[in-house]
């Protein structure tokens, strides 16, 4: 029996299909309790109806909890094919066609069946969490990982669309790029990256027009300025980071999230001066772990949600270790209970409330591992001391 059960959640075929059928079920519970459960989903379809009538895609919608879009105006383009459909229709095929994006990933990752079944397990808690929110972090999240395999596999052009579709909806996707020093040919890389910006620039106009197309990059900027202001305050549920877990325990909204990302950003440039470990996949991989969790612990938008991208970051460096130790699965059991289910029904309302959310927690399991992948991009042998199998 155990044997049977040990080998049933090892096939990853099985996990899969568990993913599909809660993307749809969640989308389809969220759709029937009325506008208030899939107002994400509506304010998305709205970027396309406010991109085809050429009205601003960032004002907010008093309709919808006075919510507004984040998202660049090429996301018209993506949400075009679900938005023309009935609510129904539409927001269940949204959350299972960006389902299969992120499945798709993870059957790329270079791991046995058996870890990738254990990587999509380990992952469900924080996609449901996505799914829940129509997010669009977990494309974002498969993008990342498609953005590094084909670099290994010398798929340039395949790179560059996968980073820069990510780019075009949430800016942060550039940090595909961090793969950039792996890549055999740049030069079809660099440009695969400048025709496809410059399509994926234009075409939004097509469907709108030039002066339209303009303003929107414009009025994005202005959006996501201030959408980091007033992410920084100490009660919010977003800047769940390592400055917003800082500013909270300090009591101090006004610190400066430069005070973080210039150190920040240096010690994770840092690994890219052991040239000698580029040729090894394990290393490219820990870059990529590094990479996910990068762009949720030092972001100010950071919230629940988002964290299907770190915890991905953290099952990719987990994996990779020959040889666990206690510490390793001390980590990762810190991560399933205090990031992944840390506003489940796990833990009552006063310990979420007035631990959790104050204190930006979700965020801390998440950081320890950064700072433990960035010790092992600097320290170990990737040629012997990782294994992928």
């Amino acid at each position: 029996m155990k044997q049977k059960f040990l080998k049933l959640i090892s096939d990853y075929r099985i996990i899969f299909v568990i993913y599909i059928i809660v993307a749809a079920v969640t989308a389809y519970s969220k759709y029937k309790r009325g506008t208030g459960g899939y107002n994400n989903y509506l304010i998305f379809k709205g970027v396309f109806y406010n991109t085809l009538q050429e009205r601003n895609i960032f004002l907010q919608y008093p309709d919808l909890f006075f919510d507004s879009n984040h998202y660049g105006v090429f996301f018209s383009l993506l949400i075009a094919p679900f938005a023309m459909m009935p609510d129904g229709f539409g927001s269940v095929l949204w959350n299972v066609a960006g389902t299969l994006v992120f499945l798709y990933s993870v059957y790329k990752l270079p791991f046995s069946n058996a870890k990738k079944s254990f990587f999509a397990w380990l992952c469900l808690q924080e996609f449901i969490t996505a799914a829940t929110y129509f997010q669009f972090n977990i494309i974002l999240t498969g993008l990342l990982i498609l953005s590094a395999i084909h670099i290994y596999e010398r798929k340039e052009a395949q790179s560059a669309f996968a980073i820069l579709v990510g780019t075009f909806v949430k800016v942060y996707g550039i940090v595909g790029l961090s793969a950039f020093f792996f890549i055999k040919n740049k030069a079809r890389f660099i440009i695969s990256f400048a025709v496809i910006s410059i399509l994926f620039f234009v075409l939004p106009m097509l469907i709108s027009s030039k002066e339209f197309g303009i303003q929107s990059y414009i009025d994005w900027y202005v959006s996501l300025s201030e959408k980091n202001l007033s992410n920084q305050t100490l009660m919010s549920r977003q800047d769940y980071s390592l400055m917003g877990v800082v500013r909270r325990v300090l009591g101090n909204a006004d610190i400066s999230n430069l005070v973080f990302l210039v150190p920040g950003f240096t010690l994770f440039m840092l690994p890219y001066i052991r040239i000698k470990q580029y040729k090894f996949l394990p290393f490219q991989l820990m870059i990529l772990a590094s990479t996910l969790l990068f762009i949720v612990l030092f972001s100010s938008s950071s919230e629940s949600p988002t964290y299907i991208i770190a915890v991905s970051g953290v099952m990719i460096w987990f994996l990779m270790q020959k040889k666990l130790t206690k510490i390793d699965i001390g980590l990762l059991v810190f991560v399933m209970i205090f990031t992944c289910f840390a506003f489940s029904d796990l833990f009552p309302k006063f310990i979420k409330e007035g631990v959790f959310i104050k204190y930006s927690t979700k965020a801390i399991p998440c950081i320890l591992i950064w700072f433990r992948v960035m010790y092992e991009l600097l320290t170990k042998d990737f040629e012997k001391d990782y294994k992928l199998d």
